[in-house]
């Protein structure tokens, strides 16, 4: 008897993993892996095979789950990727202790439908929605490969499947980076030949009432670019005699927010403008010296362009700002002139990379110096996360150089992902324009092709557009790089697999009325992903044939 085929065992699916608050970090996002081996594991393949499915160690103690389907002599496999994280419920407010409960939440949103929002209260009246944390994104997704594996062992396809599904999708993706090298291994292990990786995200609106249903041939990359701003010191009653550091990074985040000469176009689709996830000041406490030293990080979206395409516009855009500041500086210090008996010095602020002011402390201070003032960083950080070490890090180094100051420094934070493409793969074409006709045909569903999939994903991390050697700017400008962080460039740049998405029709993801379309789940898509998938084997054998 098959435990996830019919509509109604796949909702208590979902239902069971969201039941789960696998919050990324917590202790719920390291019990999950446990659930999903042993619902498999209840399947006689994998009491047949049990090294088949596996409970893969991350490099700080979370799991990502392996599970394959083999066909014997057969090397042909499409990897089915999903994450089983989910964000915070904090914006639940009152309905937070039943985000976890769709069975519950549902109901109660629909007796409460005048206090939803309107577009919420619409989805309601017209639709079968499940509501709750983790329902869209996306453990819906899960859900159906699991589904998907269970008509594998039924011999459905032509070809191997290997569902992989991981933790730390939403924060650094520590789960898909640590899978990809272990990917390579089960290939060599299991005599696979990697076709595709599908995942399956859920549909993500480009504009508010979006309504059109996507499918994904990639998937957006993004950076984190910050300045670490280094003004000079002086008393509140003596501002002319200083520069605030508050001052630079606000004026660095006026210059580089919604600025669209950052945006990228590729065949119609155009990546959002850089907006602003970071600034603060970086003193510890309260007293009437100015912040003099600040930070300013952004949310960088990317297509096409390698990272020396990345640096220079944003060293550019600084020198700008540098420059404006100065002549702003000599106006205000000129007319205050008027009231007292001083001469406006020169304001000259230094624009330069991590790199290269690295390089100045080396030569300058030694190696030894330098390795001390990481060790005793990476030591001492706590539970600072990521971001937060990489600040400290350019902080102690630029108060190492403060001869150098004022001064703006480029750097890049965790996370990286780099983005990716398949738009042109003749497998991948091949594909979508057998699936758009099918649904069009079958479902009376417009499949629209979308070249990247704009709400991020781990499909990032299965190749490289460019070369690894094109990384170098990103590496040698990121404080964390080896020290706590890093992609598996070689691995990523051996992998090299096409991508497609095709996943479930869900509304407000991150939200507290993120909700699934049940019918679209589970009836719609739980026929379309078997034949996308048969389709990409078939089509695959084609191609290299």
């Amino acid at each position: 008897m098959q435990k996830w085929q019919t509509k109604e065992q796949l909702v208590d699916l979902l239902c069971n993993l969201v039941s789960i608050p696998s919050i990324t970090g917590s202790a719920a996002e390291k019990d999950l892996p446990g659930y999903v081996v042993d619902q498999l594991r209840t399947l006689p393949y994998y009491q047949a095979n049990p090294d088949h499915v596996r409970a893969n160690p991350t490099e700080d103690g979370r799991h990502f789950v392996t599970a394959l389907v083999k066909k014997e002599g057969v090397q042909d496999t499409v990897i089915l990727v999903s994450h089983f994280d989910v964000v915070d419920v904090e914006d639940y407010g009152a309905w937070m202790k039943h985000a976890f409960d769709p069975k519950t939440l549902t109901p109660l949103f629909q007796q409460n439908q005048a206090d939803m929002p309107a577009d919420v209260q619409q989805d309601i009246r017209t639709g079968n929605w499940l509501f709750g944390r983790g329902t869209m994104d996306m453990k819906c997704g899960l859900t159906l490969h699991m589904s998907m594996i269970e008509q594998a062992i039924a011999g459905e396809f032509d070809g191997n499947i290997l569902l992989l599904t991981v933790p730390d999708e939403e924060v650094n993706s520590v789960g898909m980076r640590a899978a990809v090298p272990a990917l390579l291994k089960i290939a060599e292990e299991f005599d696979l030949s990697y076709t595709t990786v599908l995942n399956s995200e859920p549909m993500f609106t480009r504009y508010p009432g979006d309504t059109n249903t996507y499918l994904y041939t990639g998937s957006i990359g993004k950076v984190l670019p910050g300045f670490l701003c280094y003004g000079k010191e002086t008393h509140v009653g003596e501002p002319f005699a200083g520069l605030n550091g508050n001052y630079m990074a606000s004026q660095l985040t006026c210059e580089l927010e919604l600025n669209t000469s950052f945006c990228e176009v590729v065949e119609g689709e155009a990546s959002p403008p850089p907006t602003n996830l970071i600034q603060k000041d970086l003193k510890k406490e309260y007293s009437v010296q100015i912040p003099h030293r600040a930070v300013t990080l952004f949310n960088l979206f990317l297509l096409e362009k390698q990272m020396e395409d990345v640096v220079e516009p944003l060293l550019e855009a600084a020198r700008n700002v540098a420059e404006r500041m100065k002549q702003n500086y000599l106006v205000h210090a000129s007319q205050f002139a008027n009231f007292a008996p001083f001469s406006p010095r020169d304001l000259s602020i230094s624009v330069m990379t991590y790199e290269e002011l690295y390089a100045y402390a080396k030569k300058t201070y030694g190696e030894e110096k330098l390795r001390q003032l990481e060790v005793d960083v990476i030591a001492n950080r706590g539970d600072k996360d990521d971001r937060d070490t990489t600040i400290e890090l350019v902080d102690q180094l630029a108060i190492l150089c403060k001869e150098l100051s004022p001064m703006m420094i480029l750097f890049f934070a965790p996370p990286f992902y780099p983005a990716v493409s398949s738009r042109n793969h003749p497998l991948i074409q091949q594909t979508m324009e057998e699936m758009k006709a099918y649904a069009r045909d079958q479902h009376q569903v417009n499949l629209v092709k979308q070249n990247y999939f704009g709400g991020i994903s781990d499909l990032s991390y299965v190749g490289l557009q460019y070369p690894a050697a094109s990384m170098k700017p990103l590496v040698a400008n990121m404080p964390l790089w080896d020290n706590g962080y890093s992609i598996p460039l070689q691995e990523l740049e051996a992998f090299d697999v096409p991508v497609m998405n095709l996943g479930p029709v869900g509304r407000d993801a991150h939200q507290w009325t993120e909700r699934l379309d049940i019918d679209y789940a589970f009836d719609t898509l739980k026929d379309m992903l078997p034949r996308c998938i048969q389709s990409l084997l078939q089509n695959g054998k084609a191609v290299k044939g």
